[in-house]
């Protein structure tokens, strides 16, 4: 059993994955009480809804659970190419008698330059903080290890995850490509390897010297089982929990990934900013026939796109939603998240007993 989970009295080597916007306090907690780590992530919060989402945790359960924040560069903005991207979206918003909004803005606060929420992290001290998009500077994550957190980086390079060693990082998540949501890149105008998770992880297994959780395309009890064949000590799952009750995934997000469209997932920069797995709909059309040039700094992108989905959702239109998804999408059950957990187990045992010499 993975000895980090372990320290922290966590039965299962089974992280759910933060997926900020879907994730909830019900959902990372009845995670937590069914023996894996529950996550949340507060990447598009303010520093006081992060505090009231840590303390909602708290009154459901009192296991240990991962809180996630984004440390990617703050944006740069651009009045031109945000007005050029504007005018590009008007007819979209038209058809659902909408205007576009007049300006965008940077709607979150990157963790490497949001005070407040360092503040509530060391306050309220949560057992696990997880890094997405980039590691902080050392004076937080220092600041962070003396308040006895457990600290996770994402990682989807080589480089990647020997800069979160050097930083003193305690685990990393290596994050394949067939991962559901925003890439963890570092620096997302980089060249991208495009690593699998199998690759990835026995990469970082051979040259770190901390222990890896496998993130990417991991559904069931069986690919927990294989992760762990592979050197992880855990694996992390984010799709497979998006169609639970306690998941804040609209309806139109969960016929999708429940139907057809689970076979078809991109990875597009159009509704964000930066690069992202979802499943295919319109707005990841709009992305394939636009240059990635055009697409505003992440946040600010993310302005335009949250308020197309909005207008076009209140026409009953759920196909322009940020439906982030893995490649795994097709193998979702929709289960309560601790009877997901329970089945999870099963399989991983399982699968694991099979493979054992007989």
């Amino acid at each position: 059993m993975n000895t980090l989970l372990r320290k922290l009295g966590i039965e299962l080597p089974l992280v759910q994955a933060p997926m900020a916007g879907v994730s909830t306090p019900e959902m990372a907690a009845a995670v937590s009480n069914a023996g894996a780590l529950g996550s949340i992530g507060i990447g598009a919060a303010d520093a006081e809804t992060a505090r009231g989402m840590i303390r909602a945790i708290r009154t459901k359960t009192d296991r240990p659970f991962n809180v996630n924040v984004f440390c990617n560069q703050p944006a740069v903005p651009d009045a031109g190419r945000e007005a050029a991207w504007l005018a590009r979206l008007a007819p979209e918003f038209a058809r659902f008698g909408a205007e576009p909004p007049p300006g965008l803005t940077e709607i979150y606060s990157s963790f490497l330059t949001d005070d407040a929420k360092l503040a509530v992290l060391l306050a309220e001290r949560p057992a696990v903080v997880s890094f997405h998009f980039g590691l902080p500077e050392r004076e937080r994550i220092e600041a962070l290890r003396a308040a006895g957190i457990v600290l996770l980086a994402t990682a989807t390079n080589l480089e990647e995850g020997r800069a979160a060693v050097a930083a003193g990082i305690d685990a990393v998540v290596a994050q394949g490509y067939e991962a559901g949501g925003h890439r963890g890149v570092f620096d997302p105008t980089a060249h991208d390897e495009q690593l699998g998770t199998m690759t990835l992880v026995r990469l970082l297994v051979r040259h770190l010297n901390v222990p890896v959780i496998a993130a990417g395309g991991i559904m069931d009890g069986a690919g927990v089982a294989a992760a762990l064949t592979l050197g992880a000590e855990a694996a992390q799952l984010g799709t497979a929990f998006v169609a639970c009750p306690e998941s804040a995934a609209d309806a139109g997000f969960r016929a999708a990934l429940l139907g057809p469209a689970a076979a078809h997932t991109v990875m597009t920069t159009a509704i964000s900013g930066r690069p992202a797995r979802g499943l295919a709909n319109r707005f990841t059309a709009i992305g394939a026939d636009a240059d990635r040039a055009a697409v505003p700094d992440y946040p600010i992108a993310y302005d335009a796109g949250k308020a197309l989905h909005a207008a076009a959702k209140a026409k009953g239109e759920f196909g322009y939603g940020a439906q982030w998804a893995g490649q795994g999408a097709p193998l979702t059950r929709a289960l309560p998240a601790a009877e997901l957990v329970a089945r999870l187990r099963a399989e991983m045992e399982l699968a694991r007993a099979d493979r054992s010499p007989r």
